[in-house]
């Protein structure tokens, strides 16, 4: 299955490698963590797997989604040729560099891993500002943030061994993202009134959105810095406790009535859920729950809602590149579930580490099987499109 040029197929191929190396992840991440296998690597088992997953793979899914965006957000035609080709190249180079950090000053790989990202905002930055909308504008402050966490990230690897600000600024940027999104991503509510007409419009705006997206930014503030004690430990476990039932009740005013029947609205609903989640095991955390309550919400976080939102908008995107209508089939959901049983499974095991070695290989499995299976339905989509042989899906 080779990947196509970026230059004929837009952001199908860092869609493709997305979901390969979030396969990739799991597959090694998961024995190494446990022993079973010793890369030569200086870096640490969660130190390689947090880093892949935040600057590899969901940047490459938001390159992947960047030829279809710009036209959504601007109007203009999307970027090709060169400039994709490029953005695939040093991404490639990145991976290249993390993998070979044993044999390369610290200083080089951190230089080899920021080539992607500053790229990457340089590219989305130059279609983006044309518009000077705001809501482009906070796509590339998420951008920006995510080049600041990533060089955060390899100075306190250089400097401590290991990331814990870097990592957190770089969840937040992207929990931000979700939240002020209203835990869907551009472009899905007005797909879905262009399949399926104005009888199912957009839930409006209301205060609990405005609450629940400030409560919200400034417990992930609080949450980065947690460990420097500039609140006192309750007000910061009673900030994010609010939050998390700020972020609840946003999500229950996202009722499956005001969007199409069928599976697309559940599978949304079931990875937006474990936002509010991570934030009442951080709140946790903070009243007396330890790190256990700590690794619980930064995996609620990563693999339950960031996750599960890469995957969505990864399977939207596909999907329209084929064609195919904005909905889910019954192999999409069950990918998308297996994601949301990945991250059960993996906050389970950070709340009882006795069952560490039945519940961390359990969730390694299921995240593998859910991105491999994308990666061979995206595979298969993309061949049939090049042969002229894709039919529209049938709505679910």
């Amino acid at each position: 299955m080779n990947p196509p040029s970026p230059s004929k197929a837009g952001g199908g191929p860092f869609l493709l490698l997305g979901a390969l190396h979030a396969a990739v992840l799991a597959a090694v991440s998961v024995p190494w963590f446990l022993g079973l296998i010793s890369p030569e690597m200086p870096l640490s088992p969660p130190s390689w797997h947090a880093h892949e997953f935040l600057f590899g793979v969901v940047p490459a899914i938001i390159a992947g989604v960047l030829p279809t965006a710009v036209p959504n957000r601007t109007g203009h035609p999307p970027p090709g040729g060169w400039p994709l080709t490029m953005l695939l190249a040093v991404w490639i180079v990145g991976r290249l560099g993390l993998a070979g950090s044993a044999a390369l000053e610290p200083l080089t790989v951190a230089l080899l891993a920021l080539l992607f990202p500053v790229a990457l905002v340089a590219v989305a930055g130059r279609e983006f500002l044309l518009t000077r909308n705001g809501r482009n504008l906070t796509v590339l402050a998420v951008l920006a943030i995510l080049v600041g966490a990533q060089g955060l990230f390899h100075w306190e690897l250089w400097r401590f061994g290991r990331s814990v600000h870097g990592t957190r600024l770089a969840v937040a940027a992207l929990l931000a993202w979700t939240v002020l999104e209203a835990g869907i991503m551009p472009g899905i509510a007005g797909g879905w009134r262009k399949a399926y007409g104005p009888s199912h419009p957009q839930v409006p705006s209301s205060r609990i959105d405005g609450v629940a997206m400030g409560l919200g930014l400034l417990a992930l503030g609080i949450w980065i810095v947690q460990d420097e004690g500039i609140l006192n430990e309750h007000l910061s476990g009673a900030l994010l406790l609010a939050a998390g039932f700020a972020q609840a009740a946003r999500l229950a005013r996202w009722r499956p009535r005001h969007a199409p029947s069928g599976r697309s609205v559940p599978v949304l609903r079931v990875s937006c859920a474990f936002i509010p989640a991570g934030f009442l095991l951080a709140a946790g955390a903070s009243l007396g729950g330890g790190t256990a309550f700590n690794a619980a919400a930064l995996h609620a976080w990563t693999m339950g809602a960031i996750g599960g939102m890469a995957l969505t908008v990864m399977v939207r995107t596909a999907a329209g590149h084929s064609g195919a209508a904005p909905t889910a089939s019954r192999l999409t959901t069950g990918i998308h579930l297996a994601v949301a049983a990945a991250a059960c499974a993996r906050i389970a095991a950070a709340l009882d580490p006795q069952r560490t070695m039945l519940l961390i290989p359990l969730a390694g499995a299921l995240w593998v099987a859910a991105f491999l299976t994308f990666a061979l339905l995206h595979g298969r989509m993309s061949g049939r499109r090049a042969s002229g042989a894709v039919r529209p899906a049938t709505p679910d």
